[in-house]
């Protein structure tokens, strides 16, 4: 039987418009409605529109319960919209059931969390390798593959330690390190500092604009302008529209 995603994707992978196969994400009057009961309703997002080139690094910023949350969700392919299109490297994805989603994430996605999500009890190259075992890649190519992610974070001399004997900034490392392993078209960080003191958080974001120099386009969800100003455009939501898009300050001409 044929794979269900690539038979979606034979009928809807056209560019969405001219002069937009540079970009990665595209957003087009993006809904999120919620039914509250007693036939209220209450729009967490209110028609959202954004292009994200390739090799973009834009960071989403909102106070709570501005839809910034809810907006990664969706662009993360962990919920769908209620309205609105939603294309993910050339695939309408704002269409997809949840299976497709799942499988969209695995391939597409690296996700960097602010609580880290590792195994305890795993060493830190299992838990790099972990995707790679739920898709079914050999066990020789995935070692290799968290191996070269892990050089990729230089934590190479740390793949045998687990999560309790590294630092805070080294399990976040190998957070990033994981997110790489299936060499998605995006990273998406959800407050990747959070959990950081303020000299770790630097050097984290520092592997940030490493990694955007060799070519990862990256969505950095914050509430931290400090943070926000490490990206090279600043998008701010507010209640569930976007109030601003700008080049970050240190890359204003």
């Amino acid at each position: 039987m044929e794979d269900p995603i690539d038979d979606h994707t034979r009928t809807a992978t056209l560019a969405p418009a001219a002069g937009a196969a540079r970009d990665i994400i595209v957003v087009k009057d993006l809904w999120k409605t919620y039914d509250m009961g007693s036939e209220q309703q209450v729009s967490a997002l209110r028609g959202i529109s954004l292009n994200i080139p390739v090799n973009e690094y834009v960071a989403v910023m909102g106070p709570s319960g501005s839809g910034k949350s809810t907006f990664m969700n969706l662009i993360g392919c962990l919920d769908t919209p209620s309205k609105g299109e939603y294309w993910l490297n050339s695939q309408l994805v704002s269409e997809l059931d949840d299976d497709q989603l799942a499988r969209i994430r695995n391939k597409e996605i690296g996700f960097v969390f602010q609580t880290f999500n590792l195994l305890a009890r795993a060493s830190a190259l299992h838990n790099v390798e972990l995707p790679l075992i739920y898709n079914g890649t050999p066990a020789a190519e995935r070692i290799e593959r968290a191996k070269e992610a892990l050089r990729a974070v230089n934590l190479d001399s740390r793949m045998n330690h687990k999560p309790n004997e590294l630092s805070g900034g080294q399990r976040q490392r190998v957070a990033i390190a994981r997110a790489l392993i299936n060499r998605p078209s995006i990273i998406l960080a959800d407050e990747p500092t959070g959990n950081l003191d303020s000299k770790t958080g630097v050097e984290i974001m520092a592997l940030f604009d490493e990694l955007h120099a060799r070519g990862n386009t990256i969505v950095l969800v914050t509430h931290e302008p400090d943070i926000a100003e490490y990206a090279h455009r600043v998008v701010h939501i507010r209640d569930g529209e976007i109030a601003s898009d700008e080049p970050s300050k240190r890359f204003r001409a």
